[in-house]
């Protein structure tokens, strides 16, 4: 009776076991590094946030925002590494891992709106980036990239008022071969100086002006660190784009793809539109607190889109772009 006993219960234990298995399902970690009051973090979350109730018992949805796991910088290695299963980084830390990402940062873009960016990605040059980007990467591009907004120069003791003006300033920027070329095209001194350091060397004058967002001003309050211009020239359109590992990808069920992208698309609109919103109210907000703004004449812009056009090619060779995707994009205009 006992051995019956013994085998018994041995039974019971291994069933609970296999139980407890199958009751475990993958695990979907997203990271990102901006806080939960950032455009980029709130439009991830809400999807995250979705996911977790369409998927729920089937997937086991992760968010972390605020950089609690990797910066976006780190994020396309730790996607490689399988530290994670989603990030949603931007094109500045995408392009030293895929050069043709930074077609977006050439001269062709100085000055444009939203929506020429929008036509790029969407035609035959966005679904070539897309796919290197799959296959450089081993990641799967979800789906349509979401927006930061335009990027435009900041000064502290000078008035820019037309992009001459910039000659003989020292300008942070945050990285990226594309604008330490584009700023001394303008004449000027590009530094890149890491976020956290910013504020010391603009309270030490070590710097002139600032490259980049509304927003982005706004969220450190910057005119207290000596902002007092905006120069709105649109120097370039800075966007997430939405990167899963191809390993976990590839071991979902077709449906749970679907869902994955369905819900990634239906937040697409939306997530851009929040992301105008609140570069405006950042704006306004710079303005309330002293920022005087200059919108320079469109057509001074045209001509130095112009000018920084013949230096394309150098441009081009300098960033490792693939000159022919560059042909394809600007014969499309």
């Amino acid at each position: 009776m006992k051995k019956y006993f013994l085998m018994g219960l041995t039974l019971m234990i291994m069933a609970g076991i296999a139980e407890a298995s199958a009751r475990v399902i993958p695990r979907m970690i997203i990271s990102v590094e901006n806080t939960d009051d950032h455009v980029q973090a709130i439009a991830v979350k809400r999807y995250a946030d979705e996911l977790k109730h369409r998927l729920a018992g089937r997937i086991d949805v992760q968010f972390f925002s605020n950089a609690r796991l990797f910066r976006d910088k780190d994020a396309v290695q730790a996607l490689e590494q399988g530290k994670i299963e989603m990030a949603v980084p931007g094109t500045w830390n995408i392009a030293q891992f895929e050069p043709n990402v930074g077609v977006f940062l050439l001269p062709f873009f100085y000055g444009r709106p939203a929506e020429t960016s929008y036509k790029v990605l969407e035609g035959a040059v966005g679904k070539n980036i897309n796919k290197r980007l799959e296959t450089s990467l081993r990641i799967k591009v979800l789906g349509r990239w979401i927006d930061l907004g335009h990027a435009h120069l900041f000064g502290m003791r000078k008035k820019i008022t037309r992009p001459e003006d910039i000659k003989g300033l020292r300008v942070r920027v945050a990285g990226g071969v594309a604008n330490k070329l584009r700023i001394q095209a303008f004449g000027g001194e590009p530094l890149i100086v890491p976020w956290p350091d910013l504020p010391e060397y603009m309270q030490r004058g070590r710097i002139d002006a600032v490259l980049t967002s509304y927003e982005t001003i706004k969220s450190a309050k910057l005119w207290e660190k000596g902002i007092r211009y905006a120069f709105e020239d649109q120097e370039y359109f800075p966007q997430y784009v939405p990167l899963v590992r191809s390993s976990f990808w590839n071991k979902l069920s077709p449906d749970i793809q679907r869902i994955l992208t369905e819900t990634w698309e239906k937040h697409v609109e939306y997530s851009r539109k929040q992301a105008a919103e609140a570069q405006a109210r950042a704006k306004n907000i710079l303005a309330e607190n002293g920022v005087e703004v200059v919108v320079p004449d469109p057509q001074i812009i045209d001509q130095w889109r112009r000018a920084l056009m013949s230096m394309q090619g150098d441009f081009v060779k300098a960033m490792n772009i693939d000159p022919g995707l560059v042909r394809e994009m600007t014969d499309g205009f």
